[in-house]
């Protein structure tokens, strides 16, 4: 992958990155260019044309080890002959159903899949287009089923941008802030174990004080803080969250967008914990791509909806082809057996990088299955170093809620070493600083 002295972004990329500029909301530029001083130049972004397997290619012709793979989307890897295939059989057979009026079969037979995946397996599901779109969901799963309308969530949490979740974004207040008139205000923040240095002790007692000041309709949950830098709460503590919930009268929910579908090397990392939610969010992975998100609930969760005329719906939701992908993904991840071998892989590959990357950069490498995150010293370094990588060969972004960690979710067909292969690369890159 190594491609010493050749200038990334290439020149289609520079020129389309330019037409770029001029046409989209500014918001992307501005963030490229103003994260830790970067100028114009580091900031230019290489422009994507196609992709197979675990290898992206540039518009330049350039060739990169995905290991960000569509934020954790791409489970199958680019272009997987059985998705491929799937999805070329709907076209010819039906792209739009008509929503929630008349069903497709493949929405049918989706529905059933994720239903079964709830604790149980007697859940009911309600889909969605987006991992935000499954959190407000979920929200509103809550709010019917408990007739109240406070929420607790965490810092560093991403639920997504949507209004409703949008009001538990602990990840950055700059994201709800100007928007702060128009959400709902009954949101409270509790720490996150590994995020800003908080304990499990500390988020436990600010949740039970949470808990106690307002009624409370759900605790919204990720079981490993996934933007907030890949950081694994200790053993139990989600237990805790679960059993203080419970308590208060409140449902559980459970954002498995990220770390569902084996992704943290376990169909779901809650009922990995000993966990059984009540609302579960799907999403990312589901679609292998595509767009589509689930929010996945106990009939007990659900009975809400079946009071008055209330939906939660859209166009393209529950449409054919996203159907189809999932119905595509979840079959290949057991024919494959793609989530054991996510949870073999990821922890070899970080008992690997913790040996490779001792260096005074590198704070930490911590992970579930192939959700790792490689913390280093400081934002200006991990943006720095994605950089370089580029230049290396290697696709990788950042996160944390400091913006210093290096978040690798590669698709769950990437080979030991080609992991191997990105940590010499970074420690290269570190020691060339």
């Amino acid at each position: 992958m190594s491609r010493d002295g050749a200038s990334i972004p290439g020149p289609r990329s520079l020129a389309l990155g330019d037409e770029l500029a001029g046409v989209e909301c500014p918001a992307f530029a501005r963030r490229r260019t103003g994260r830790s001083g970067a100028d114009a130049a580091d900031a230019a972004p290489i422009v994507l044309q196609r992709g197979a397997g675990t290898t992206l290619v540039d518009v330049d012709g350039h060739r990169y080890l995905d290991l960000a793979a569509g934020f954790g989307s791409v489970l199958l890897g680019h272009d997987h002959p059985k998705l491929r295939a799937a999805l070329h059989a709907q076209v010819d057979t039906l792209v739009q159903g008509l929503g929630d009026v008349y069903a497709s079969d493949v929405k049918v037979a989706l529905l059933g899949e994720l239903a079964a995946l709830i604790p149980g397996g007697d859940g009911q599901a309600l889909l969605t287009q987006s991992g935000a779109d499954a959190v407000t969901a979920a929200m509103k799963t809550a709010s019917l089923a408990t007739g109240r309308h406070g929420f607790v969530a965490f810092d560093g949490a991403y639920h997504g941008l949507a209004h409703g979740p949008l009001a538990a974004c602990g990840f950055k207040a700059s994201f709800r802030e100007p928007f702060a008139p128009q959400l709902n205000r009954h949101v409270g923040f509790c720490a996150y174990p590994g995020v800003r240095g908080a304990t499990a002790a500390v988020s436990l007692e600010q949740l039970r004080q949470a808990l106690a000041a307002t009624p409370t309709a759900a605790v919204l949950v990720e079981p490993i803080a996934g933007r907030g830098g890949c950081v694994v709460p200790p053993p139990g503590w989600l237990a805790a969250v679960a059993a203080l919930t419970r308590e208060a009268g409140a449902l559980l929910v459970v954002d498995e967008v990220w770390t569902g579908l084996g992704r943290s090397g376990s169909w779901l990392r809650s009922e990995a914990e000993g966990v059984a939610a009540d609302v579960v969010c799907l999403g990312k992975g589901l679609g292998g791509g595509m767009p589509i998100s689930a929010c996945v609930a106990s009939r007990a969760a659900m009975a809400g909806w079946s009071s008055g005329e209330v939906i939660h719906t859209s166009t393209h939701a529950g449409a054919p082809l996203g159907c189809t992908a999932a119905l595509a993904v979840l079959a290949t991840l057991r024919e494959e057996r793609l989530v054991e071998r996510a949870r073999a892989v990821g922890e070899d590959a970080r008992v690997a990088l913790r040996e490779r990357l001792a260096h005074p950069s590198v704070r930490d490498v911590r992970g579930a299955g192939l959700m790792i995150g490689v913390e280093l010293d400081s934002a200006r370094t991990a943006l720095g170093a994605t950089r370089e990588l580029l230049r290396r060969g290697y696709l990788v972004v950042t996160g944390g809620v400091d913006g210093a960690t290096l978040t690798l979710t590669p698709p769950l067909t990437v080979e030991l070493d080609e992991l191997d292969g990105f940590g010499a690369a970074l420690l290269a890159c570190l020691e060339a600083r």
